[in-house]
C-alpha cells in the first residue's frame, strides 16, 4: 500500500479526493477494529502522513467546520457502506467486512469508486433507493405537492433522500435481529400507530402455541375486535409467496378472525397479493415497514428540525 499522500488523486486545492481515500479507510480496518469517523480518519492522516495544512483547508463559508478532507470521509464512508465493505455494529461506529477485506486484498490502493459501484451489495442498495424515491414521489404527486412553492418541494426531496437512506439501514438492522424481536417491534409499531385503541392490549404469542399467528392486537377491552398479525423477516431476495399467504389464511380462519396483517422484510409475489387481496388480508413489505417505523418513530429518534421563513405580506399590508 502507498503510503505516501501526495501521490493520491487530488482536487485543485491539493486535497485528496473521496475516491483515493477509499482503501486507507479499509487499510486502517484491516484488523478487524471498530472505530468512529475521528478515529478512522486520524488514522488514515498517520498512515499518509497528511500534513497539517491539508488538513486544515476549510470551506470559505464554513470556517468552523472540520475541514474539506474531513468532510470527504464521510463520503467515503457512506460509499464502503452501500457496498457491504463496512458495517455499522452501533450509531457512529464502522467495522470491516468480509467483503471490505476482500475488495483490500484484490486492489489494494487501486480501490475505486467505480469498483464499489459493481458490488453486489451497491447495486441492491441504489435500487432499493430508487424505489422508495419512485414511491415517495408518486405519493407526492397525489396530494399535487407538485403545484406547491418549488423551494418547498426541492427542500421535501432532500429530506426525503436522507430518510430513504436511513430507512435501508433500518431495514438491513430489522434482517439481522432475531425473529422474536421482530415480532415485538411489528406489534410496537401497531400499537403506535393506533390499532390497539384507547383501552386495547397488544402482545405476541408464544412459539410452542401459535399456530401460524404471532401477534394479536385487540382493539377493546372485550376483545370484541381484534388484528391478528403473522410476521417473516425474510432478506431482501426471499419473497413472499402465495403459500405462506394461505397458510395465514388458514391461521385465520382456525380462530373465527376476519382481519389479518403480514409483515415481512422483504416482498410478495405477486400471486401472494392477489391471494391477500381476494381474502381482505393486509400486506405491509420491507419498505412499507420501515415508511411506517419513521413516520411513527419506532426504533429511530428525529436528528435535526429546520425552520424556514417566508415573508408575511399581511403584515406589510398594515403600512
Amino acid at each position: 500500500m502507498n503510503n505516501d499522500w501526495s501521490k493520491l488523486k487530488q482536487s485543485a486545492n491539493q486535497i485528496p479526493t473521496n475516491d483515493s481515500l477509499l482503501p486507507y479507510v479499509l487499510e486502517v480496518l484491516k484488523n478487524g477494529e471498530e472505530g468512529t469517523n475521528h478515529v478512522i480518519r486520524t488514522r488514515v492522516y498517520d498512515f499518509l502522513s497528511i500534513p497539517e495544512d491539508i488538513k486544515n483547508i476549510k470551506y470559505p463559508n464554513y470556517p468552523d467546520d472540520d475541514g474539506i478532507l474531513a468532510n470527504r470521509f464521510s463520503f467515503s464512508l457512506s460509499k464502503l457502506y452501500k457496498a457491504g465493505a463496512l458495517v455499522r455494529p452501533r450509531r457512529g461506529i464502522y467495522q470491516i467486512t468480509e467483503v471490505g477485506q476482500r475488495l483490500l486484498t484484490q486492489y489494494g490502493d487501486q480501490l475505486t469508486e467505480k469498483v464499489l459501484e459493481e458490488e453486489p451489495d451497491y447495486i441492491r442498495y441504489m435500487s432499493e433507493l430508487a424505489e422508495r424515491t419512485e414511491r415517495k414521489s408518486n405519493a407526492l404527486q397525489e396530494v399535487n405537492i407538485d403545484k406547491a412553492d418549488p423551494e418547498k418541494v426541492e427542500i421535501g426531496k432532500m429530506v426525503n433522500q436522507i430518510n430513504n437512506e436511513i430507512a435501508i439501514e433500518l431495514l438491513d438492522k430489522i434482517r439481522n435481529s432475531s425473529p422474536k424481536f421482530f415480532e415485538y417491534l411489528v406489534v410496537d409499531l401497531l400499537v403506535k400507530m393506533g390499532y390497539s385503541g384507547e383501552n386495547g392490549d397488544a402482545k405476541i404469542t408464544s412459539y410452542s402455541n401459535d399456530n401460524g399467528i404471532d401477534g394479536i392486537i385487540n382493539q377493546d377491552p372485550l376483545g370484541t375486535s381484534t388484528v391478528y398479525l403473522q410476521a417473516k423477516r425474510y432478506k431482501e431476495d426471499n419473497k413472499v409467496g402465495r403459500p405462506a399467504i394461505q397458510a395465514f389464511y388458514g391461521a385465520l380462519a382456525g380462530v373465527n378472525a376476519d382481519r389479518g396483517v403480514f409483515i415481512t422484510t422483504s416482498d410478495y409475489s405477486k400471486e401472494a397479493k392477489l391471494y391477500a387481496k381476494s381474502q381482505g388480508i393486509v400486506l405491509i413489505d420491507g419498505i412499507q415497514l420501515t415508511d411506517l417505523m419513521l413516520k411513527y418513530q419506532v426504533g429511530v429518534e428525529e436528528a435535526h428540525q429546520y425552520t424556514v421563513f417566508r415573508i408575511d405580506n399581511d403584515y406589510f399590508e398594515l403600512e
